[in-house]
C-alpha cells in the first residue's frame, strides 16, 4: 500500500484529519460562538431529558459533553450535534425501570451499559454495511412514529406540570391515571409550568437561535429562591454534584443479552435514522458529502465515550443541530467547545441549579417535542396516499399502546411489510397504441388509446419477483378471460429491471396456459440480466429470443405508417414474424 493510499484510508476512518487539514482561522470565531450557544441550549434540555429518562440531572449533561467529543472524532457531519434525545430518554425510562427492579444504582448502571451495547451494535452495523437496512423504514412510518413518541412524551410530562404523581405504562394508561388525579392538582406548580411553557413558545417564535430555555431556567431559579418555592411544596431538582464524571468501564453482567440488546437495537435504529436525516439536510445545505456508513462509527464513538462517563445512549437530533448550525458552526470543533463549556459548568456552577423547579423542566421537554406531532403531514397522507397514512397510523398506535421501544421496532417491521405489500401488487399496464404513432400506453390511464385487435400487450411496472409473480399472472389471465379472439399475448419487460426464478416460472406458466388455448406468446424489451436468466430458464425454447431485445412496436409492426394490425391473421406464428 502506497503512502497516499494509507493517508486516504486514515482520513476516511478519521474525518478530523480531513477538516483539520483545511481549517481556516476565520472559522474559529463562529465555531466558538456555536459551541457556547449549543452549551446554553444543552444545559436546560439535558437536565430535562435526564429527568425524563429517570436519571440524575447531571447524567444528561454528561451525555452532551462526552457524546459530542466522541462524535467529533469519528462522525462525518460538520453541524450535527449529539446528546440525549426525548425519544431515547423515554425509551430508557420505559425499559430500564422494569430491568432495574427499583434499584436506583442498578438503573444508572444499566443505562450506561445500554450505551455501550449501542456502540457495539454500531460497530457491527459499520462492519456489515447495514446502513442500507435503515433505508427500509419509510418516511410515512417515521411521521407516525414521531407523532406517537411526541404524544407519549407530552403525556409523561403532564403530571410534573400539574404537580401530581402520574403513573402508567403507556399513553392511554397514563391518561386514565392522570384523569383520576386531577382533583389533587397543585395550582402553584401548574402556574409555574404554564408560565414557563408560554414564554418558551413565544421565545421560540420571536427570538429564534437565542438561548431562551437557559434564560427562562435562570429566571425560574431566581424566582424560586427569592420566594422560597421549595418550602411551599414546589418540587425542585435539588443539589447536583459538582465535578466531571468519573471515567470507567460500565458494569457488565447486569443483564442477559436477550434483555439488553432489544433495547440497544431500538436505540440504534432510532438514533441512526434521526441522526442521518438531520446530517443529510445540513450536508446538502453546506455542499459537502456525508458518509452514511461512517455515521455508524460516529454514533458508536459518541455512545462509547458516554458509556465510559456513566451516561446513557445519545444521538444526533435535528433541534440541537439546528441551534448549532444557526449559531454558525463550520466544523465539529464547535462540539469540542460545547463540551469544554459544559465541563466548566459542571466544575463551578452546578450549585446554582439546586432550586430549579421540575415543572420548568417539564415545560422545556413539552416545548421541545410538540413539533413531533405533525398533523399537516398526516392530513396530507390521508388526502394523497391512504396506504402511507395507514402505515403512519400503525406506527403511531404502536407507540401509544406498546411504548417507544416496542413501537420503534414494530414501526421498522411495518415499514418492511409495507414495502413488500407494495411490491406484491405492482401496476400491470395493458397497452394500446397512441393514435398516429408507434408508441404504446396504458389503456386505463390515457384516453384515446387504440385497442390492439386480437392482441393483449401488457407491461409489468416492477421487477418480476416471487412476491408479485402470481399477482401479475392473475391480472393477465383475468384480462384474457374478458377478451375474445385473442391470438397473441406480448409481455413488455422494458419497465422490469430484475427477474428472479419465480418470475421466470410465471412466464413459463403463462406460456403453457396460452399454448393450451393456441395463443402465441412473445417477450419484448428485456434488459441484459433478464435475457440471461430467461435463456438459462429455457424460455428461448418457447419464445422467439430474437424479439427479447426488440421494442413492442417493432414486434407488432405498427410503427411504419401508424397502421392497425389485421384483425384476422392466418397464423399466430405470423404475428411473431411481424407480418400483421
Amino acid at each position: 500500500m502506497t503512502t497516499s493510499e494509507r493517508r486516504a484510508r486514515w482520513t476516511f476512518l478519521f474525518p478530523p484529519a480531513t477538516w483539520l487539514a483545511h481549517y481556516r482561522s476565520a472559522w474559529l470565531r463562529p465555531d466558538a460562538v456555536a459551541g457556547i450557544t449549543l452549551a446554553a441550549y444543552a444545559i436546560p434540555v439535558s437536565l430535562a431529558y435526564a429527568a425524563l429518562a429517570g436519571l440524575p440531572p447531571q447524567i444528561g449533561i454528561y451525555g452532551y459533553m462526552l457524546g459530542g467529543i466522541g462524535y467529533a472524532l469519528l462522525g462525518s457531519s460538520r453541524q450535527l450535534a449529539v446528546g440525549p434525545t426525548s425519544a431515547i430518554s423515554l425509551m430508557i425510562a420505559a425499559s430500564v425501570g422494569a430491568l432495574a427492579g427499583g434499584d436506583a444504582t442498578k438503573y444508572a448502571e444499566i443505562a450506561s451499559l445500554a450505551a455501550c451495547a449501542v456502540a457495539l451494535l454500531c460497530l457491527i452495523s459499520w462492519l456489515f454495511k447495514l446502513s442500507v437496512l435503515v433505508r427500509l423504514v419509510s418516511d410515512s412510518i417515521l411521521v407516525g412514529f414521531k407523532a406517537g413518541a411526541g404524544l407519549t412524551i407530552m403525556m409523561s410530562q403532564l403530571p410534573s406540570l400539574f404537580g401530581v404523581a402520574g403513573g402508567g405504562h403507556n399513553f392511554f394508561d397514563r391518561a386514565i391515571k392522570l384523569a383520576g388525579q386531577l382533583g389533587g392538582i397543585n395550582w402553584l406548580v401548574l402556574a409555574i409550568g404554564a408560565i414557563a411553557l408560554f414564554f418558551l413558545l413565544v421565545g421560540e417564535r420571536r427570538l429564534p437561535g437565542r438561548p431562551v430555555g437557559l434564560t427562562i431556567m435562570a429566571l425560574s431559579i431566581v424566582v424560586a429562591t427569592l420566594l422560597g418555592l421549595p418550602s411551599l411544596g414546589v418540587p425542585v431538582t435539588g443539589k447536583i454534584p459538582e465535578g466531571l464524571p468519573s471515567i470507567g468501564l460500565p458494569r457488565f453482567g447486569l443483564l442477559e443479552p436477550d434483555e439488553l440488546f432489544p433495547l440497544a437495537a431500538g436505540c440504534v435504529l432510532l438514533a441512526y435514522i434521526e441522526g442521518v436525516s438531520a446530517a443529510r439536510s445540513f450536508a446538502a445545505k453546506h455542499g459537502y458529502a456525508l458518509d452514511v456508513r461512517q455515521e455508524f462509527l460516529g454514533l458508536g464513538a459518541a455512545n462509547l465515550v458516554a458509556a465510559f462517563g456513566h451516561g446513557y445512549p445519545v444521538a444526533g437530533g435535528l433541534s440541537q443541530s439546528a441551534v448549532n448550525d444557526n449559531a454558525g458552526a463550520r466544523t465539529p470543533l464547535a462540539l469540542m467547545i460545547c463540551s469544554a463549556t459544559l465541563a466548566l459548568c459542571l466544575l463551578f456552577f452546578t450549585g446554582l441549579l439546586t432550586n430549579l423547579p421540575k415543572a420548568v423542566l417539564a415545560a422545556i421537554v413539552f416545548a421541545a417535542v410538540y413539533r413531533l406531532v405533525d398533523i399537516r403531514a398526516l392530513l396530507r397522507m390521508w388526502q394523497v396516499s391512504r396506504i402511507d397514512f395507514y402505515a403512519a397510523a400503525i406506527a403511531l398506535l404502536a407507540v401509544l399502546l406498546l411504548g417507544i421501544l416496542q413501537g420503534v421496532l414494530l414501526a421498522a417491521i411495518a415499514s418492511i411489510v409495507l414495502l413488500l405489500a407494495r411490491a406484491s401488487r405492482p401496476n400491470v399496464a395493458f397497452l394500446g397504441r397512441l393514435q398516429g404513432t408507434g408508441r404504446y400506453s396504458d389503456n386505463a390511464r390515457h384516453e384515446g388509446v387504440e385497442p390492439l385487435v386480437g392482441i393483449i400487450a401488457f407491461r409489468p411496472e416492477a421487477s418480476l419477483l416471487y412476491i408479485n409473480a402470481e399477482t401479475i399472472l392473475e391480472a393477465v389471465l383475468d384480462t384474457l378471460l374478458r377478451s375474445v379472439d385473442i391470438r397473441l399475448v406480448v409481455c413488455d419487460l422494458s419497465a422490469s429491471p430484475y427477474i428472479d426464478l419465480a418470475g421466470a416460472r410465471m412466464l413459463h406458466d403463462l406460456y403453457d396456459e396460452l399454448a393450451s388455448r393456441k395463443i402465441a406468446f412473445a417477450i419484448v424489451g428485456a434488459h441484459a440480466q433478464l435475457r440471461d436468466l430467461l435463456r438459462a430458464e429455457g424460455l428461448a425454447e418457447k419464445t422467439d429470443s430474437g424479439a427479447w431485445l426488440r421494442s413492442l412496436d417493432s414486434v407488432l409492426g405498427e410503427g411504419k405508417a401508424g397502421q392497425s394490425p389485421d384483425p384476422k391473421p392466418e397464423d399466430p406464428a405470423d404475428l411473431l414474424a411481424g407480418r400483421l
